[in-house]
C-alpha cells in the first residue's frame, strides 16, 4: 500500500469523492454528503481557515491500485493556545477495516502536522466549523445522519484507539416528537416566564433581517464565544450564513426571546435536509435541483433538526430555552412538524444536556471526537466541562 497526495489532479480528486461510495455500498442509513460540500473545504477561495492554517490531503492505494483509505490533516493557527500543545486536525477519513492501512493514512497525518511545528490532532474532524464532518459515530447507526453529520462504519472507533487516539469529547444527538406532551416542569416555568410581559417570543421576519442578523450576533457572542474552540461572529459572517441559508430556511424554525425589547435568546432550526439530499446522490446538478425542489418545496419532510441554542449570560437559568420550545410549537405543528433532532450537545455542556433530558428528549446517537498527542507521554485531558 502506499499514500498519494490529492493535489489537483482531477482522478485523485474523483477518488477521493467516491471512495465512500464503495465503502457504504448496501449500508441503508447511509447518505451520501453532497460532492460540493465536501471540495468547497479544500480550496483557499471556499474555505475562509486557509486565510490562517494549511491542508493536505491523500488517497491510499493497495497494491492492485484500488483506492481503499483517505484522510485530511489541517491546523489554524489561530486555535493554539497559549502554554499548551498546539493542535491541528485530521478529517474526512475513510479506510476499509484494515489497522495496517489506517495506521498508515494517520501516521500520514501526523508526520504532516510535525513538519508544521504541530504538536498534536483531533480527529475525525472539519477543517472548519463543528457542524459539519465532526465526529466517528460510536452509537446510532440504526438511524439515517443529519444534515452535515458524519454516519461512519462502527469498526472506525476500534482503528482510531489502537493507533493510540483517546476520547476527548463525545457529542450527542437527542429526538424527540413534536406531539410528545411537554413536562409539566417546563410548562410551569414558561408560564412563569409568560406572567412577566416584558419577555416576547417571534420568529424572523425576513422584512426585518437586518434588526435579527444583529440579535443574532449579540447573542451568539456572549452565550458561546467565551467557549472553547469558539469564534466570535460578526455581522458580516451572519449575513453571510443566513443568505446561504435562506433556500433552506423555514422562518417559523428560528425564534428570538427579547426582555423589554433586548435579544436574550434564541433557537435556531432547520428543515432536516438529508431527508432531501438522500435523493441527490451527492450532486446538486440540474436532475438534483429538481429533485431538490420537490422534496424540499413539494413531498416535504416532516423532520426538523435544532443547530443551535443561545442564551445571554445574565438570562442564563431562566428556563427560557424550554419557554422558546413552548412558544414555537403551535407554529412548528401548523407548519407540518412531527419530529426533531438536535445535533451536536458535548457531553463538556452538562446543562444543554439537562435540558433535553428535561424536554423528555431520547439520546439517539453519539459521536467521539478524538486526540492523539504526538508526545505520547504527555498527560491526556478530555475536554473540559462549560461552568
Amino acid at each position: 500500500m502506499w499514500i498519494k497526495p490529492v493535489g489537483t489532479d482531477a482522478r485523485n480528486i474523483k477518488e477521493f469523492i467516491e471512495l465512500p461510495v464503495r465503502l457504504y455500498k448496501g449500508v441503508s442509513n447511509w447518505i451520501r454528503p453532497l460532492d460540493t460540500d465536501i471540495e468547497d473545504v479544500f480550496h483557499p477561495e471556499t474555505n475562509k481557515m486557509f486565510r490562517s492554517g494549511e491542508c493536505e490531503r491523500w488517497i491510499l492505494e493497495n497494491d492492485k491500485g484500488e483506492v481503499v483509505g483517505r484522510v485530511a490533516a489541517f491546523y489554524d493557527k489561530r486555535l493554539f493556545k497559549a502554554g499548551k500543545p498546539k493542535v491541528g486536525g485530521m478529517g474526512f477519513f475513510e479506510c476499509i477495516d484494515n489497522q495496517e492501512a489506517a495506521d498508515l493514512l494517520f501516521k500520514t497525518c501526523e508526520e504532516w502536522l510535525v513538519s508544521k511545528g504541530v504538536e498534536g490532532m483531533d480527529g475525525s474532524i472539519n477543517f472548519g466549523d463543528r457542524d459539519k464532518h465532526w465526529g466517528v459515530l460510536v452509537d446510532g447507526h440504526d438511524r439515517p445522519p443529519n444534515y452535515g453529520m458524519p454516519y461512519t462504519h462502527p469498526y472506525y472507533n476500534t482503528l482510531f484507539q489502537n493507533y493510540g487516539f483517546q476520547v476527548f469529547y463525545y457529542q450527542h444527538t437527542y429526538h424527540r416528537t413534536v406531539h410528545k406532551p411537554l413536562p409539566e416542569k417546563i410548562m410551569d416555568k414558561y408560564n412563569r416566564v409568560k406572567q412577566d410581559p416584558q419577555y416576547t417570543f417571534e420568529y424572523w421576519d425576513p422584512k426585518r433581517a437586518d434588526f435579527f442578523i444583529k440579535a443574532f450576533a449579540d447573542i451568539y457572542n456572549q452565550a458561546w464565544s467565551k467557549h472553547s474552540g469558539v469564534a466570535t461572529m460578526q455581522e458580516a459572517h451572519v449575513r453571510a450564513l443566513f443568505k446561504k441559508l435562506k433556500p433552506v430556511m423555514d422562518k417559523r424554525l428560528l425564534w428570538f426571546g427579547f426582555y423589554g425589547g433586548r435579544p436574550i435568546c434564541f433557537f435556531l432550526m432547520l428543515p432536516e435536509l438529508n431527508q432531501v439530499f438522500k435523493h441527490v446522490n451527492g450532486k446538486l446538478d440540474l436532475i438534483g435541483k429538481l429533485k431538490f425542489a420537490w422534496y424540499r418545496y413539494v413531498q416535504r419532510s416532516a423532520k426538523m433538526f435544532g443547530v443551535v441554542f443561545g442564551v445571554v449570560p445574565d438570562f442564563q437559568g431562566k428556563g427560557l430555552e424550554g419557554a422558546m420550545v413552548v412558544a414555537c410549537k403551535a407554529d412548528v405543528v401548523k407548519a407540518g412538524y412531527l419530529e426533531l433532532e438536535m445535533n451536536w450537545i458535548g457531553d463538556f455542556n452538562p446543562k444543554m444536556i439537562h435540558l433535553l433530558d428535561s424536554l423528555g428528549a431520547d439520546l439517539v446517537k453519539r459521536h467521539a471526537t478524538y486526540r492523539l498527542y504526538f508526545d505520547r507521554s504527555f498527560p491526556f485531558e478530555r475536554e473540559k466541562e462549560i461552568s
